[in-house]
């Protein structure tokens, strides 16, 4: 656990009598980036919403430039990823718990400060300002000396803290897992861009050629949409590690396969591309459009999009095989999610696996005899992980292990029970990936 406190759910009231947080245009002008990167921070941390649902969220947000929103996006992301050790630099100078409006103003300042190198009289002054927008007059005084205290011990505020301990996943990592340590440099940074070239596509130039076959781009790079071959459909954007699970299933040209829970669809078009007959099952209507939209793109026209529930929809003839990349926590998303490490509660993973134990249930009953299942989570913890292929055998599922040979490119993400596990500090000198695991199966 983090010896400093950690941020807890919103409901006081500043002493102004207004409710603490809520914008007050009146002293001070306006400053979108700081305004966005607050409502963000402040709904991942106190409402336990997504970094992008809360910017959805943000007023400020829908009335902001694009470059201002994607500024606010990276200053929040960033305090996000370093606010364990945000939290430990403010607590010398906190003598007691500030009301979390006011905290999550600090933390703003001190990720400038610290982490993004913005000037020091810019990151107080803003922070002050920022402050009084959000009804905090009373604590502006506060916001201003701590942070100038923050400032005049610099880089040395970082000194002697243990950083991969403070923002690795609250309490240690997963149980078990002893995964923090090497996850976390992979959390403090900006991860790269993977794209996955579809057979006879052609890559954008510049990047690098990674283990199975992705191509790695530096973070920062340039518009997707306007890198070359986009609108052709040479490619897509798929981490490293997300590429894995549908290329283990090793379908073959003419096999009847279901990629459920398809959104976005990088899996299902590996599918597709590999020659078989692809049907691709989601839930959600938002994400069945987005699903379409980008077959459409790649000319998988021949892919069968189905709206409909996994845990319930049936084949008409059994399939030979089946990729469930399973909803989860998705914990092994946060060198680019970083809000996952703050907003899932024990309860929530306890939910996860009765949603996933039933479409493993589902997956089961739509194979033919012998056919094979690929089950996969982008998440780190081993309750929707090892456990849920445990709990796959117990339904009469058979282990098919992934060999030596299959993961040959990749051997350190072979399990002894021949699991594929990855996690953000893999290849970390080489930019990191995200954190996976599958199991392959067969129906008796």
């Amino acid at each position: 656990m983090k010896s400093s406190p950690s941020p807890s759910p919103t409901g006081r009231r500043a002493r102004t009598g207004r409710p603490a947080g809520r914008p007050d245009r009146q002293g001070a002008s306006a400053d979108p980036t700081r305004d966005i990167a607050f409502d963000i921070v402040e709904g991942v941390i106190a409402h336990r919403r997504m970094l992008d649902t809360s910017l959805e969220h943000s007023a400020a947000a829908r009335m902001a430039e694009p470059r201002d929103r994607a500024a606010a996006h990276r200053l929040a992301a960033t305090v996000l990823r370093h606010m364990g050790t945000a939290n430990e630099v403010l607590a010398p100078f906190l003598k007691r718990e500030p009301p979390e409006p006011v905290r999550v103003v600090l933390l703003i300042g001190v990720a400038q400060l610290l982490f993004l190198d913005t000037p020091p009289h810019a990151a107080v002054a803003t922070s002050g300002a920022l402050a009084r927008r959000r009804g905090l007059v009373p604590f502006a005084g506060l916001v201003n000396a701590v942070l100038r205290r923050v400032a005049a011990g610099g880089a040395q505020a970082l000194e002697g803290l243990d950083q991969p301990r403070l923002d690795g996943p609250p309490g240690g990592g997963p149980p078990g897992g002893g995964r923090a340590r090497p996850i976390a440099p992979a959390l403090g940074h900006e991860p790269p861009l993977d794209l996955t070239i579809r057979p006879g596509g052609e890559p954008p130039p510049g990047g690098e050629l990674m283990p199975g076959g992705s191509v790695r781009f530096a973070a920062g790079t340039a518009k997707v949409a306007d890198l070359p071959g986009f609108a052709e459909g040479a490619w897509w954007v798929q981490d490293m590690a997300a590429s894995l699970p549908a290329r283990l299933l090793d379908v073959k040209p003419g096999e009847r396969v279901a990629d459920l829970c398809a959104a976005p669809g990088g899996k299902t078009a590996q599918l597709a591309c590999a020659g078989a007959e692809v049907f691709a099952i989601e839930r959600e209507g938002r994400r069945i459009e987005r699903l379409r939209a980008n077959l459409a793109r790649l000319g998988l026209g021949g892919v069968h999009v189905i709206h409909a529930d996994a845990a319930t929809w049936r084949p008409e003839m059994p399939l030979d095989a089946i990729l469930l990349d399973a909803p989860c926590s998705a914990t092994g998303t946060i060198r680019r999610h970083p809000d996952a490490m703050w907003i899932k509660r024990p309860r929530d993973i306890a939910t996860m696996t009765e949603g996933q134990d039933r479409l493993l249930a589902a997956a089961r009953d739509m194979l033919r005899p012998g056919g094979r299942l690929v089950y996969a989570v982008c998440s780190l913890q081993p309750e929707e992980g090892e456990q849920r292929a445990r709990a796959a055998e117990a339904l009469g599922l058979i282990a098919d292990p992934f060999t030596p040979d299959e993961l040959a490119f990749l051997p350190q993400a072979r399990t002894p029970e021949g699991w594929l596990r990855t996690h953000p500090g893999m290849l970390g000198a080489r930019g990191g990936m995200d954190g996976f695991f599958a199991a392959r199966f067969r129906r008796a």
